[in-house]
């Protein structure tokens, strides 16, 4: 059976295709990992930024899960580009949820990555990108009654024609190949986040809190740290097997980071 070709058929755009997976990680060497970078870079490593570059990482290894739906066909993407979901406060009674998105993320090393995706979360968290900005106050004058229509008309021209809208407010591919979200930071252990049409994205992640678990280490209980990682996926374009494969590949780089990235980043040099 030609699994892929028989899920374009069997849904219509833009009906829910949403499928959905789980993997539990071990945490402690990550977490430690997080505090030695901090300590010898002074840059603000998180767990997020792991996820996401893991992620990036993945999508580089698994060149087919880099992909987009366009004239209702899988399209492999050239470049790899990860999108961190971002929560702007609330600004003339409005709190906006907003994307940073780092191209090319699985060219650039792990510190090169954290720069990048923390420039670029403080420049869209403080409203400083003038497209993004004037993008959304043009959405606002949409009603409610358009809206549909018109996020399938901008879907469309986006990335079906693969225009570039930058000159009307609308960046260029704003959301990349993954988006990532760290609902831990709201107390959430597990979520599945939901797929939005419009953006054409085919995989969502969503790092959980860091929990207290019992880990069994040769014949005994010992205490450990685990996170799970939950992903939606678009089941027209990703089979779980690919997935599974994204997902243990994530799993092994958050469980032996020096293996994957090298040792923390060295110490800063003492100011001169």
């Amino acid at each position: 059976m030609n699994f892929p070709l028989l899920a374009l058929g069997s849904y219509r755009s833009p009906r829910d295709p949403s499928a959905y997976a789980a993997i539990d990680i071990r945490m402690e060497r990550a977490l430690a990992y997080v505090e030695a970078f901090r300590s010898r870079s002074g840059q603000r490593l998180t767990l997020t930024h792991l996820v996401a570059k893991a992620a990036a990482d993945a999508l580089r290894r698994y060149p087919e899960a880099n992909v987009i739906l366009r004239w209702n066909r899988p399209w492999l993407r050239k470049r790899v580009s990860v999108c961190v979901l971002v929560v702007q406060p609330e600004h003339l009674g409005r709190v906006d949820l907003t994307t940073a998105t780092v191209p090319d993320a699985d060219a650039l090393s792990l510190q090169g990555f954290t720069s990048a995706m923390q420039a670029r979360v403080d420049h869209v968290r403080h409203r400083r990108d003038a497209v993004i900005e004037r993008g959304k106050r043009r959405s606002y004058r949409v009603p409610g009654l358009l809206m549909h229509t018109v996020l399938r008309l901008l879907s469309f021209v986006w990335f079906t024609l693969n225009l570039d809208l930058a000159w009307v407010g609308m960046p260029r591919d704003p959301f990349g190949s993954v988006a990532v979200s760290n609902v831990g930071s709201l107390g959430l252990e597990r979520a599945w986040l939901a797929m939005v049409p419009y953006t054409r994205v085919a995989l969502y992640l969503a790092a959980g809190a860091v929990r207290d678990v019992p880990v069994l280490e040769g014949d005994s209980l010992v205490p450990g740290k685990e996170m799970t990682l939950s992903c939606t996926f678009d089941a027209r374009l990703l089979d779980a097997d690919l997935v599974a494969r994204v997902l243990r590949h994530i799993g092994d780089v958050l469980e032996d980071p020096a293996s994957a990235w090298g040792p923390p980043a060295p110490e800063e040099p003492p100011a001169r």
